[in-house]
Formats: structure tokens, sequence, C-alpha cells
């Protein structure tokens, strides 16, 4: 059927933000708003490692009193180079110098700014490795933590184009946010430098302070600007750069590998690629080009404050106000402390852009699924009873133009094997996400054992469903898992992955594979054995009977295979479904009419329902169209 695969997001769903303005802008407001989103990053940070956060910030603190104590002690050394060398009757060689204890002084201070050097050093280097260790494990939590939130999601989420972008966004932060990690404690590591050195200036000129800020708060605001820019550009081409990365994937993967040689799309992709690479190119370029020009400004207005400064130093020191190596510690000070706050404002200015793009990964966390389990859930039947009832249901993907079912009325009987046919978009595959609650009812309701679907667990619903879609997932894994994924939680039963395997006949596929139930399948990894698409269908099929359900359901899984052997495995189906609630959906109407009962779907609708030969009877859209496909066999 044709699937509604952009819904326009136009249902009222939650998605946090509550700006009034248009997604992705940029205004003063929002920028200082988005700084919200430090605290809960930095919670989830401590709550990810709380022994390496604490270690870092124990080991960045003492690290940031570093500098200002080796500028301090460099102060010393030259202050007594300097009165050595004016002292009277100096000693003429260093062995003088050395019996006469004139140097003791200066010795203890060499080794204590050598002690300070080599402890930086080390300091710096377990800084890193404890950050590196830190970001990883961030990363590998908050990626944990998207795919837990988006396995609470609906499908119908999934299919809304707006919601994959933002998806998309979320799982650019998982990692791309990590640079804000090391930035936030690098930043608390400069604050206590910052304010040693300001300690220091306070005491000789405090007015040096106010110079300095003056000098630096147009490249603050500049790099603010550009930042929310930057953020603006990301913003409103994720799509293009959703498409950018489908295109490159399309272009050199082994599942498109085969249409893209027959058909010669190689420069098509190609030419489409390199033209939104170029569009994304020349929006950052243009960015970055002015970007450059106001920040080599805003830098050239910071240097001059500086050397206003270091001359007024300079001038104190002839003057006699200070020593030659309050010299030495006010310019060294003054230059550090301008590099630090140059740094420290660029760093605020980075971490509120930083900040806009936690909103992507936050507001992705408030995205809340609609179809849940009740607080109170009532008991799943087992066995079940009397079936299912579809009482006047109808369902329209959101934003969709018309209804996909409308006032289905029939009913599932326990134990019974239905038949589902109709042409395409008919609403078959719509009414088997119905039955599993992919989607809930718009209108209507579906009672299973006389109680409205809603009022049942929604994991002991599915639980007990077990399912294949036409479009079923091949999944890079070995031959078992891929069975055992139908239930996952009996992965290690080997006799019941064998069963499923020998009910959907791929027993007989996995027998010809080197590796057996261990093989790897697929090309994507090493050692990876490729199958046919009938071999992966059988071994899709699997997946259902491993699930050892009360209902199982076929939506059209056997589109590879012949004639002949999507007979058997219908024939099978039927065979094993005995005394189990089934749903087969399949166009070949050769293996339909072994259902108990067949319903011939029609815009949205049930047209009429009947075995085979009622239906034939009926001379209408059934009859039809097997006799057409009858004659295609002639």
């Amino acid at each position: 059927m044709l699937k509604q695969t952009d819904h326009g997001g136009q249902d009222g769903r939650e998605t946090g933000g509550s700006s009034s303005n248009p997604p992705g802008t940029t205004s003063f407001k929002e920028r200082v708003g988005a700084l919200k989103n430090i605290l809960p990053f930095v919670a989830m940070i401590w709550q990810t490692g709380p022994g390496l956060t604490a270690a870092l910030l124990v080991l960045r603190s003492t690290r940031a009193l570093l500098p200002i104590a080796t500028l301090y002690v460099g102060k010393l050394i030259v202050d007594d180079v300097v009165r050595l060398v004016q002292m009277p009757g100096r000693p003429d060689t260093l062995s003088q110098w050395l019996h006469g204890g004139l140097l003791n002084g200066l010795t203890i201070l060499l080794a204590i700014e050598f002690a300070l050097a080599i402890s930086a050093d080390v300091l710096g280097r377990i800084v890193a490795l404890v950050d590196s260790l830190l970001s990883e494990r961030v990363s590998n939590a908050s990626s944990v933590r998207l795919m837990r939130h988006a396995a609470t999601l609906d499908l119908e989420d999934f299919e809304d184009s707006e919601f994959q972008d933002r998806l998309e966004r979320a799982r650019r932060q998982t990692s791309g946010r990590m640079t804000l990690l090391g930035q936030l404690f690098s930043q608390a590591q400069d604050i206590v430098t910052v304010a040693s050195f300001v300690a220091g200036l306070v005491f000789y000129a405090p007015w040096l302070i106010g110079l300095l800020l003056l000098a630096l708060v147009p490249a603050f605001l500049g790099e603010a600007y550009f930042n929310a820019q930057t953020y603006s550009i990301d913003f409103f081409r994720t799509p293009e750069r959703r498409e950018l990365d489908y295109v490159r994937q399309t272009a050199a993967s082994v599942d498109t590998a085969k249409e893209v040689k027959i058909f010669g799309l190689n420069n098509f992709l190609i030419e489409r690629y390199e033209r939104l690479a170029k569009d994304f190119y020349t929006a950052n370029r243009r960015l970055a080009i002015t970007r450059a020009r106001w920040g080599g400004l805003f830098s050239a207005i910071g240097t001059l404050g500086y050397y206003v400064a270091y001359a007024y130093i300079a001038w104190r020191t002839l003057a006699g106000a200070f020593s030659v190596g309050d010299l030495t510690f006010l310019a060294g000070s003054f230059l550090r402390l301008r590099t630090l706050l140059e740094g420290l404002l660029t760093s605020f200015s980075s971490t509120a852009g930083q900040a806009l793009y936690l909103d992507d990964l936050f507001s992705f966390y408030e995205t809340k699924a609609r179809i849940l389990s009740p607080a109170h859930p009532r008991p799943f039947p087992n066995p079940i009873r009397t079936g299912f009832v579809f009482e006047d249901v109808g369902f329209i993907y959101p934003g969709a133009a018309r209804w996909a079912v409308r006032h289905l009325h029939f009913n599932l009987k326990a134990g019974e094997v239905i038949a589902l046919v109709g042409e395409n978009g008919a609403g078959k595959t719509t009414l088997v996400k119905l039955l599993t609650r992919l989607y809930d009812p718009s209108e209507g309701r579906i009672l299973l054992d006389g109680h409205d679907l809603r009022e049942y667990d929604l994991d002991k619903l599915r639980g007990n469903i077990g399912v294949i879609f036409q479009d079923f997932v091949r999944y890079y894994l070995s031959v078992g898992d891929n069975i055992a994924v139908g239930k996952i939680a009996a992965r290690h039963d080997a006799a019941r992955i064998e069963r499923a395997a020998m009910r959907s006949q791929a027993d007989e596929v996995i027998a010809r594979l080197p590796g057996g139930y261990q093989q790897m399948i697929g090309k994507r990894f090493r050692n990876g054995v490729e199958l046919s698409g009938g071999e992966w269908q059988k071994v899709a099929i699997s997946r259902a009977y491993m699930r050892e359900a009360q209902v199982l359901i076929l939506d059209e899984p056997t589109a590879a295979l012949d004639a002949r052997s999507e007979f058997e495995v219908f024939q099978r189906f039927k065979e094993l479904s005995d005394g189990k609630t089934a749903v087969l959906i399949s166009h070949r109407f050769s293996s339909v009419r072994m259902a108990d009962r067949i319903l011939v779907l029609a815009d949205g609708k049930v047209e009429a329902a009947g075995t085979h030969d009622e239906l034939m009877l009926q001379s209408g859209r059934y009859a039809e169209l097997f006799e057409l496909q009858a004659a295609g066999y002639r």
C-alpha cells in the first residue's frame, strides 16, 4: 500500500521549547535563555561519572593556581638577580658565589619554579587523560539515553520528517557536544586563574582591569553574534544535511551498489552531492569571511588595550614606583590575563552557542509518546477467548488528506485464520498497525475479548503478537541472532531458534551456510555471507515463529519468493497456526484461499468477506482480481 511518510507534525505533539519565534532563530534573549541547558548538562556529566568529575575539578583547581605562582616566583628571581648585580664587591667566580652562600636564595627560587613547571606538565597530562575518559563515558551514556528515549516514542514520530530532523540534530549532539564538557571545565579552571591574576593586578593598579575589560567586550559580543549565526545555519539546514548523508550513503553502499551500477547513477548522485555540498560551503564561507574580518578588528582593539597598559607599567617602573621584578610580573600577568579573559569571553560566547545546540538534545528528550499502557492495565487473556472486534474504526495519518481506513466493522475470532486482500492503498498494513497498537484509531475502537485494546499493557499486547512486515529489517548479525530478534529475551535458547527456523523452512537455507547458525549474514561486515531475497524472507519469517505468540501476522513478507515457495510457506503457516489467531496478507490469491475467511478491503473499508468459494460466487472485486491474476498463469 502507499505509506504516508510525511505527516507534517501537525498533531499537537509535545516537543519541548516554548519560544514564540520560529525554530532556529537566535535572538539575544534566546541565546541567554539557552544557558538554562548548562545545569542539566553538568548534572548529566556528574551522574555519568561522579568520581571522574570530582577528580577533574580538584586537578583543574590545583592547576589553575600554578600560573600566578610561577609568575610571582619569576618576579622574585628577577628582583634577586637585580639585587645581586647591584651588590658592591661582587665575587668574581662561581665558586666564590657558592662558598659565600650568596646564591642560596636564588637557587631555592629556581628549584621552586622548576617544580612548578614539572607540576604543570604532569597535571596537564593527567587532566587530559581524565578529560578524555569522562568525555567518552558521557558520549556513550548520551547515546544510550537517546536510544532508550527513542524506543519509547510512537511509530507516528518516526514517520514524520520534522521529527526525523529533530532526531538527527539530537543524535549529532550526543557526540558533537563533548567539546562543551572540556570547555566548561577549562572555563572553571580559567576563572580561578583569572581571579588570582586580578588579585595581583588590583594590588598594583586596579584601573588596568577596567581597561582590559573595555578592550575585550567588543570581541565577546562579536563572538556571541557569530556563534548564533552558525547555529541558525546548522538548524535550518538539517533536512539538507540528512539528504547529503543519504546521497553519500546511496552512492557508496553494498545495499545500493547493484542498481547504482546497472542504472549508471554514479554521476547523478555525485553531482547531487556536489550541489548540496556547495550550498553548505557557500553559506559557511560567507559567514567565516565576515567573522574573520570583524574578529581581526576586535583583536586589534584588545591588543591596543594591552600595549596602553604595558606602556603605563614601563613608565611606572622608570619612575621608581615598580621594581624590575614588578615590571616582569605585571607585564606577564597583564598579558596572561588578557589572553585568559579574551579566551573566557570567547568561550562564554561559544558556551552560549553550544547551549543552543543542547536545546536540540534536551528538547528531543521532552518529546513524549501518546500510545502508552494504562496506569492499571487489565490482565492480558491467556488464552484469547473470543478474539478481536473492530467497531466503526477509522484512522487518518497526521497531515494526510484522506482517511487510510474508515468505518471498519469486522471481527477476528480466536483461533481463526483470516486473509486480507485488496489493491495497494486499500488499508491492509494500516489495519495491522492498528491491531498491534503502533497507532491508535482516530475514531471507533478495537476490542479484545470484549475490552478496548487500550486497557491492556502495551508490552504484553505486542509480546503476544508475532508479526513480520513486507519491509522487514535485514540485521547484519548472525543467522541465529537474526531469528532471535523475534524474542530477544530467548536469544540463548538454541532449541527455540532451531524450531522457529524449521517452521519457516529457513533451516534448509542455514544448512548450506558454512557457519550454520553462527554465520554472519550480509556483506557489511567481515566474513558475512549474502543471502538471496527469498532466503532473507525465510529467515525473517522465522522471527514470527520465534515469538511463539497467540496471534501471528504475515504482512506480505513473501514478495521475493516464487509462487510455489510462497504457497509452501503459507501452507505451513496454516498448519502451524492451528489453534492460534492468525492474519495473512498476500497479493497471490492462490495462497490466501487457504484462510478460514477472506476480507476484501477497498478504499479503507471492508467491501466483502467470506471464503474463497463464497467470494467467487459474488462476482465482485475479489473474483475480478482473482481472474486477472489467474489469466497471467494461463
